[in-house]
């Protein structure tokens, strides 16, 4: 993984990423601080774009700060504030903005460890806790946009697909973007079959390397409990 802190201890100077660590620990940090994100994460230069490589600092940090948390603490540790912060994230955001966070969660959703259990559960539940359909929908698209292209698939994004599908806590198959027309209805079935395929073959070779990272969403263990 590259440095990944990089964008993020650039932005404004360190100031950006001094509030935020007040913030994750719980020590508050300025009262606006998720509200104000989406104006910071834009380029100064161009304000009406988004400046991408923030955007993923952010992301990652975020991710790694609570993982580090809850290793730490042997899964006690209380994260809330990071997955309310992705969430405040997405709900805030325009849909440019909020693509960008979401394909930074998708390209974390690789192989088995829990770097991709935690940001898959962070996919997951942030597709739960969505005000609407329209950020479901997006969600879908990020990680139907990475699914239809040739396999191999990561196993983590396998897995995220997989139990966003069939945990019925999601009610997947009932929005309506799913039902919108018997192409995309036909397309979805298509992408179904082919991970679940995928997901046998690859549970077949791997072995008992697979067997840490499952239950994502269902079970999820200490890195779970911490999203709660």
């Amino acid at each position: 993984m590259s440095n990944f802190r990089a964008a993020l201890a650039a932005a404004q100077g360190g100031a950006l990423q001094a509030s935020l660590d007040q913030y994750l620990l719980g020590r508050g940090g300025p009262p606006d601080f998720v509200p104000s994100l989406p104006a910071l994460l834009r380029r100064p230069s161009a304000p009406g774009e988004y400046d991408v490589p923030l955007v993923n600092s952010l992301v990652v940090y975020v991710g790694a700060h609570a993982i580090g948390l809850l290793q730490e603490r042997k899964g006690q540790a209380q994260t809330q504030p990071h997955v309310h912060l992705y969430l405040g994230l997405v709900t805030a955001l325009d849909a440019a903005g909020r693509y960008h966070v979401l394909n930074a969660i998708a390209n974390q959703l690789r192989y088995p460890n829990s770097h991709t259990h935690y940001f898959s559960c962070v996919m997951l539940q942030l597709f739960g806790s969505a005000p609407n359909d329209a950020v479901k929908e997006q969600i879908t698209r990020v990680l139907l946009e990475r699914l239809i292209v040739h396999r191999p698939h990561p196993w983590g994004l396998l897995i995220t697909f997989i139990e966003l599908i069939k945990n019925r806590r999601y009610a997947f198959w009932t929005h309506a973007f799913t039902r919108c027309a018997p192409e995309i209805e036909r397309v979805f079935e298509s992408v179904a079959r082919g991970c679940m395929s995928q997901a046998q073959g690859q549970d077949g070779q791997g072995g008992g390397g697979n067997g840490g990272g499952g239950g994502n969403g269902g079970g999820g263990g200490g890195l779970n409990s911490g999203l709660g």
